[in-house]
């Protein structure tokens, strides 16, 4: 009896060692795992060989175009409007002298011909007073010391001075009777018209408004990084036909436009507001001859992106802007195929290109597409935009990290 219970209490201790004994057997025996290193896989960029050479610093910026001339016409006498041009319209074309508004001419045709007659009869007074005068001196010459009264000097001198009002007044009627046409001395267009056949005018009504076409001129701000790269000082006047050349464009009626122009001056003063300079560029014959490669003048209002040609730099390297990354530094491909993490000194940049003076060589590989979390020395390779793996490659180099 006793022992059964013996064996009742040892035979659970038994087949736990038992089995103690086969597990550490199989772990004895187990086979070694195989051990495999897989290589690090490289990240596809996109990237640029430089070449260092002489480089043009351009300046791009924007402006409105405007009228060099821009005037209000205004009727400098009263009256009715009797004629009008069939181009006094806004928009119609002004040609240099050429009737506009006639205002009704009658009453300043008579004054005209009044103020003949009385210079007419001043003149006969100056001769009569004239005769006068040689009888009087001839009458008094064996008088001593004879006055200038009796010699009717003063009567002559009135004479005269009525001939000359008379005279005043003819050249003020002949004025008038002009201002009845309204023209303008140069070739525009019409901006704005007020006035139509049959309206009564009184001096200083406002007919409308013109400008002139042979030329316009851009008011273009300039920082003062891009006063530098275009090396003037403030206060700059080109000389005659001496200007730098600007280059200016915009998208009008679905086409890229473009027009070539000069830089003429700059202004003497900084603006106190924006703390920029101001540039003014002109364009000879912006509705003719300078029209652009479509034909499409450079009209009044339009607003236009301008690149001005600035200074040259020797043996720089001129890199796309989205090159360039924040803190002045760019991603270098080096030629271990591992990322680099350069400083650069930049020269100019502009929303296209930054130009680097310093920092990087000619031949290297500027990484031209993005890298998230860039770590130097990761794993890089160079891909081409064209492959048909782009997506893929993007995602890549989005999804490392």
């Amino acid at each position: 009896m006793r022992d059964n219970k013996t064996l009742r209490y040892a035979a659970p201790v038994l087949v736990l060692g038992l089995a103690a004994a086969v597990y550490g057997l199989l772990q004895a025996n187990k086979p070694e795992p195989e051990k495999r290193e897989d290589a690090v896989r490289p990240i596809t960029v996109f990237v640029e060989r430089i070449e260092s050479s002489d480089v043009s610093l351009d300046v791009i910026t924007q402006g409105e175009v405007r009228s060099r001339i821009t005037v209000d016409l205004v009727a400098q006498v009263s009256g009715r409007v009797v004629h009008v041009s069939d181009e006094f319209m806004e928009g119609g074309t002004v040609t240099p002298d050429e009737a506009l508004v006639l205002i009704e001419d009658t009453d300043y045709q008579l004054a005209l011909d009044q103020s003949e007659a009385r210079v007419a009869e001043a003149r006969v007074g100056v001769e009569l007073a004239l005769a006068d005068a040689d009888v009087a001196r001839k009458q008094l010459r064996g008088t001593p010391n004879p006055s200038d009264l009796a010699l009717k000097k003063p009567q002559v001198a009135e004479a005269k001075a009525m001939l000359k009002a008379a005279e005043a007044d003819l050249e003020q009627a002949r004025i008038n009777l002009e201002r009845t046409r309204v023209s303008l001395p140069f070739a525009g267009r019409l901006s704005r018209t007020y006035v139509d056949l049959g309206q009564y005018v009184t001096t200083g009504t406002a007919l409308g408004s013109a400008f002139a076409t042979d030329r316009v001129e851009v008011r273009l701000p300039i920082s003062y990084d891009q006063l530098a790269a275009l090396a003037l000082p403030i206060g700059y006047v080109a000389k005659s036909g001496a200007g730098l050349p600007v280059e200016f464009s915009a998208r009008v009626a679905g086409r890229d436009q473009e027009w070539r122009g000069e830089l003429l001056r700059l202004d003497a003063s900084i603006d106190s507001d924006t703390r920029l300079l101001y540039a003014i560029a002109e364009v000879e014959d912006p509705y003719g001859a300078s029209s652009s490669q479509h034909g499409m003048p450079m009209a009044v209002g339009l607003y236009v992106n301008a690149k001005i040609r600035g200074r040259q730099i020797s043996n720089a390297v001129r890199i796309p802007r989205g090159a360039l990354r924040a803190g002045n530094t760019v991603y270098v491909l080096g030629e271990d195929g591992q990322l680099e993490i350069r400083d650069v000194h930049v020269t100019h940049s502009s929303p296209v290109h930054a130009v680097i003076a310093d920092g990087l060589e000619s031949g290297e590989q500027i990484i031209v597409s993005t890298i998230r979390n860039p770590i130097p020395g990761m794993a890089l390779r160079a891909g081409s935009p064209d492959s048909s793996s782009i997506a893929g490659n993007e995602q890549v180099a989005d999804g490392q990290g």
